[in-house]
């Protein structure tokens, strides 16, 4: 007979020892003081191959993280089976802190935002000066993304054996992109492998462009040990394969620098970007924001910065670049 009330005690309470979800939950997570520093290469189905004291070690996320996310570059924890042996397994149970990321958008109308990559030092944006044509609508969008996450971009020309660079570099240079231009055959001979590589040493870099620029082929070069598939440009639409579909960190050899490698973009969403947050990218021009009417858009008739360039504070083509890339922001890259 089951007793109730006040006369109840232990043994009148039934827990079904199969049953999920029975025991109490608690808010206190482990701390895993225990757990050793890995650098998270890159992501495939789930599987998180981490950089740990020098090995590469498969990991699963830890169900403890929830939905954090953890992307190419992350400095994390881990614990479990570090030997890096072929089957076992560890956990990543901590995401640190992160220095910088890069974000994009499908589109600008998509409210979801992708980590394209953490911790970066830079962003290459490379394009082909020809087969494909140029993009600078792109090219302007990807610069947007950078000075948004507080990287450093790097605009590297490849193809320069099909059409000359000085169009293409007079367009960026009120910005002070740093930029180099290369040649089949420097990437051949290597002389023009260092010349991107003299950009890079030493620095975490993302490498972004559109398929059939070269990207593929140029970390190739800069990493040989490491090869990925590179495809063929359609010669009547330009439009090439996307050769990488993961982001993948490499090594930078006889370096302590690191190139990463992700996926061929079509199109680069700013749906995320704040228009406020590039202005930082201009320091000669920020002073001059001052006088600015609130939530001022920087391209309307009250803007401080046309008064600001015109009394000799800054050259007006730097005004007239950060005009053009926060236009990118409120158009479509076709149109």
């Amino acid at each position: 007979m089951r007793r109730y009330g006040k006369h109840t005690d232990e043994d009148d309470v039934r827990i079904r020892p199969d049953r999920r979800g029975s025991r109490p939950r608690s808010r206190n997570r482990p701390k895993h003081e225990d757990a050793v520093p890995g650098f998270v290469l890159t992501i495939d189905r789930g599987r998180i191959t981490c950089l740990v004291d020098g090995r590469k070690v498969t990991a699963v996320k830890a169900r403890e993280l929830g939905r954090k996310g953890i992307v190419v570059g992350d400095r994390v924890a881990v614990i479990g089976d570090l030997s890096g042996d072929e089957g076992t397994l560890a956990r990543v149970v901590r995401v640190e802190e992160r220095s910088s990321v890069l974000r994009r958008t499908a589109d600008d109308d998509d409210p979801y935002e992708r980590v394209v990559v953490a911790n970066a030092d830079q962003l290459a944006i490379v394009t082909a000066l020809a087969d494909p044509e140029p993009r600078p609508r792109l090219i302007d969008r990807c610069l947007v993304a950078a000075y948004d996450a507080g990287l450093e971009p790097l605009l590297i020309l490849t193809k320069a054996d099909l059409a000359p660079a000085e169009t293409l570099l007079d367009t960026y240079a009120p910005l002070g992109v740093r930029a180099v231009a290369t040649r089949k055959d420097q990437l051949a001979d290597g002389s023009g492998v260092d010349l991107v590589r003299a950009e890079i040493d030493g620095r975490v870099t993302a490498f972004v462009g559109h398929s059939g620029v070269g990207k593929t082929t140029l970390v190739n070069a800069l990493v040989p040990d490491r090869q990925r598939a590179t495809g063929d440009v359609n010669a009547v639409t330009g439009r090439g394969r996307h050769t990488t579909t993961s982001a993948l960190a490499l090594p930078l050899p006889d370096s302590d620098g690191w190139v990463i490698d992700t996926p061929g973009v079509r199109s680069f969403g700013l749906n995320h970007v704040d228009p406020s947050r590039v202005i930082h990218a201009f320091p000669d021009l920020e002073p001059g924001t001052e006088n600015c009417p609130r939530a001022c858009s920087h391209d309307e008739p009250d803007c401080a910065l046309d008064a600001y360039v015109a009394e000799g504070h800054a050259d007006p083509a730097r005004l007239h670049s950060l005009r053009r890339l926060l236009a990118t922001r409120e158009r479509r890259e076709g149109d």
